[in-house]
């Protein structure tokens, strides 16, 4: 069975941007890895660097078809970012207004009058 996938991984992975544009190469189909580096003006190494990354934070996965190493979407790792982000989403939005007339009545000798 395959470890929870590790947030600060997924994180540091995502933070890069030819990361995420590989990732969004990606949602298409599967592809080979000299497909993925085409687009991008970078060696086939540094390529092979990214996909590394993406592939420890179980982002993607690779396998070898023949003499061909393909790379694909592992879309259960975003689910786990995507849960733990969307936990943020359950609060409501503060309405500064009302939390400025609280302070007021709360405190009302320290805050400065508002026009």
């Amino acid at each position: 069975m395959k470890k929870p996938a590790d947030l600060d991984a997924i994180f540091a992975a995502l933070a890069d941007p030819t990361r995420r544009q590989i990732l969004m190469m990606l949602l298409e189909d599967d592809m080979a890895v000299t497909d993925v580096a085409a687009p991008f003006e970078m060696s086939l190494a540094a390529i092979s660097k990214h996909l590394a990354v993406l592939a420890e934070a179980g982002l993607i996965s690779q396998e070898r078809r023949g003499r061909v190493k393909w790379c694909k979407l592992e879309p259960d790792a975003m689910r786990a970012a995507s849960v733990w982000i969307q936990g943020f989403g359950l609060f409501d939005p503060l309405d500064l207004d009302a939390f400025e007339l609280f302070l007021r009545s709360e405190l009302p000798e320290t805050l400065p009058e508002s026009d």
